[in-house]
């Protein structure tokens, strides 16, 4: 039970900060309390779901519920809950999008229940799950109730979590110390390949005129708090999805095949930099250059602690120090 009492914990902590910051954020932007009401029960049940993969304890629960259909088909249900409940309480409810998002999370979901894992068909997983994650088809599905209330995220939150409890859970990833936590081994070793990585970063920014030194847009008093807030938002979200399919997933299964670790590290950091193609413009190939080369050091931070969460502190500290030092 203990452990079940840490993601319970742990989940009515995230609530408490969640509820706060929402309240924070739309009296600065003008949000009116009607949709705030509207929208923040969806939210709250997104996050439910969203902490649930980061639990071995949840994990295995869940490995014990059924068979792999039954599991996808439980995955399937879960998807489609936090559109319901803005929907419902918004009064834009549309049959049509809850079937596609009910498809698309059953695609996901069932993929590993229907078909045996290979090269191929890992690859052409990750494919599906990028080519729905960069499309417009959630900012369709939600819509916007108001300027600066972006509901697409909620798709993308289930489409990272579904896709993670899918790997792990029906594919049977052996364990990659996937978690929300880094542990202190975990930090010293991804602090390390993140100030690595400063020089090269540095150069190749100036190199490619991809971006310039600026001072930070906030006063000072509230600039660690700013340096604080967007760590743990990418540590938790960014950095958490993209870490987990392309190293723990990705770079492991490239290196299985090729039977060596560094061709893992090197084609999944290329692919990793390729995927940043669409960032702004396309194609920009200066973000490309500079992704992939951060992307050996993330995969170095992997492979030295064998666990993704060091890598996904490398990759907030270096997204952090980016967005709050340097434009471009």
């Amino acid at each position: 039970m203990k452990p079940m009492r840490q993601f319970l914990t742990t989940l009515v902590v995230v609530w408490m900060a969640a509820s706060i910051a929402t309240y924070i954020y739309s009296q600065q932007q003008n949000i009116p309390a009607s949709i705030l009401i509207a929208v923040l029960p969806a939210f709250l049940a997104e996050i439910a779901f969203y902490l649930m993969p980061g639990f071995e304890a949840v994990r295995e629960a869940f490995d014990r519920l059924g068979s792999k259909p039954m599991r996808a088909a439980l995955l399937t249900a879960t998807a489609v809950i936090p559109y319901l409940v803005e929907a419902l309480r918004r009064g834009t409810f549309q049959l049509t999008s809850l079937v596609m998002l009910a498809a698309v999370a059953a695609i996901v979901s069932f993929w590993y229940a229907w078909i045996r894992p290979s090269i191929a068909v890992d690859l052409f997983f990750l494919a599906v799950v990028a080519v729905i994650y960069l499309s417009k088809l959630f900012e369709s599905i939600y819509g916007q109730p108001a300027p600066h209330v972006p509901l697409a995220i909620l798709g993308r939150l289930m489409l990272t979590r579904v896709g993670i409890l899918a790997i792990l859970s029906l594919r049977s990833l052996e364990d990659p110390r996937f978690g929300f936590w880094p542990r202190s081994r975990e930090w010293s070793v991804g602090v390390l390949h993140f100030i690595y990585f400063l020089p090269v970063g540095a150069g190749l920014a100036y190199w490619l005129k991809f971006a310039r030194f600026r001072s930070p847009a906030t006063d000072a008093w509230k600039l660690p708090l700013t340096i604080i807030g967007t760590f743990v938002v990418f540590l938790w979200v960014v950095a958490l999805a993209e870490e987990f399919f392309f190293r723990a997933f990705l770079q492991r299964i490239l290196a299985r095949t090729w039977r060596s670790e560094t061709a893992g590290l090197l084609l999944a950091s290329t692919i990793f930099g390729l995927a940043h193609l669409p960032f702004h413009h396309f194609p920009n190939w200066r973000f490309a250059i500079v992704a992939a080369a951060a992307g050996v050091f993330y995969g170095l931070a992997f492979l030295k602690a064998g666990s993704v969460r060091a890598s996904m502190v490398t990759h907030a500290f270096v997204v952090t120090t980016w967005r709050v030092f340097f434009s471009g």
